[in-house]
């Protein structure tokens, strides 16, 4: 199931044009909308599935192409590629759109982006889903992530671009088909100047973790989840066989957010597609409790 989405531009503090799909709300009384921000190296189409549902169920969806990713404008400065500097793209947004709270859905990196918004603008976070994230990884994960991460790749071909998501990501969706990486690539490269298919990101993105060094590999946020959990609903979503936010991390999260809501989803890794079922049945009655 598809539904079309409009395609919304905004502009960044410090200019950059920035691209979002705006997915409708359904019919019905007016609810919050969700603002979703993908993970490092990926896109807004990483939530081609999930928005369309929750469009459908009454909010309307703003799935962002951060910084340097996507339609988005790539930074001059790549040490702007950073969760801050996300965050305050994501708050320029929200002031153009005339949006002052949203739920935020965020994957990853997309996760640490909803973390630095609670720290700079803590009110407009109505609540929180993060998927496969905490203020906290696993080193193993992280140092796989940032291994390939702004790498140069080989595809003349969209079958050498199916090859390539496999490689780095056949750990995380085991049961993955050939079309499921046919499919995985369309999402993730697009066709560059000399006809084949190139990773649809700015390989500088990686300029600010190559000058963190180790310090990049152990980021504390654990202030961050506390004001996070503290004062609006929390859901955190992890995959069975994640190496980025291990089972312990999850469990030290929830002994410090008591009240946050978690379903693990079997059979994966880092990070869900949030269009498995488990999730869908935690995603769905998570929302439904919210304004």
């Amino acid at each position: 199931m598809t539904q079309t989405f409009a395609e919304r531009r905004w502009t960044s503090p410090d200019g950059l044009s920035l691209f979002a799909r705006d997915y409708a709300a359904a019919a019905g009384p007016a609810k919050l909308p969700v603002i979703a921000i993908h993970g490092l190296t990926r896109n807004s189409a990483d939530f081609g599935a999930i928005a369309p549902l929750i469009a459908q169920s009454g909010r309307r969806v703003l799935a962002v192409d951060v910084r340097g990713r996507g339609l988005s404008d790539r930074a001059p400065d790549p040490m702007t590629y950073q969760p801050l500097n996300y965050a305050q793209d994501v708050l320029a947004l929200m002031e153009q759109a005339g949006i002052a709270r949203a739920v935020f859905l965020g994957t990853s990196m997309g996760g640490l982006i909803t973390m630095a918004l609670t720290a700079l603008r803590s009110k407009v976070v109505a609540a929180a889903i993060l998927n496969d994230i905490g203020p906290e990884v696993a080193k193993e994960g992280l140092a796989r992530i940032a291994a390939y991460s702004g790498q140069p790749v080989d595809t003349p071909g969209w079958a050498e671009a199916a090859a390539y998501v496999k490689s780095i990501n056949a750990v995380a969706f085991p049961h993955y088909t050939d079309a499921d990486w046919d499919a995985f690539a369309r999402r993730t490269f697009r066709i560059g100047t000399e006809g084949s298919p190139v990773l649809d990101y700015d390989p500088d993105i990686a300029v600010p973790i190559r000058a963190a060094g180790a310090k990049a590999l152990v980021p504390n946020l654990w202030p961050m989840f506390g004001r996070l959990a503290k004062a609006r609903p929390v859901l955190l979503v992890r995959g069975q066989n994640s190496d980025l936010l291990s089972e312990a991390i999850a469990a030290k999260m929830q002994k410090r957010a008591p009240k946050m809501d978690y379903v693990e989803v079997p059979g994966v890794g880092h990070a869900p597609m949030l269009d498995e079922p488990e999730a869908k049945a935690a995603i769905f009655p998570f929302l439904g409790e919210l304004p």
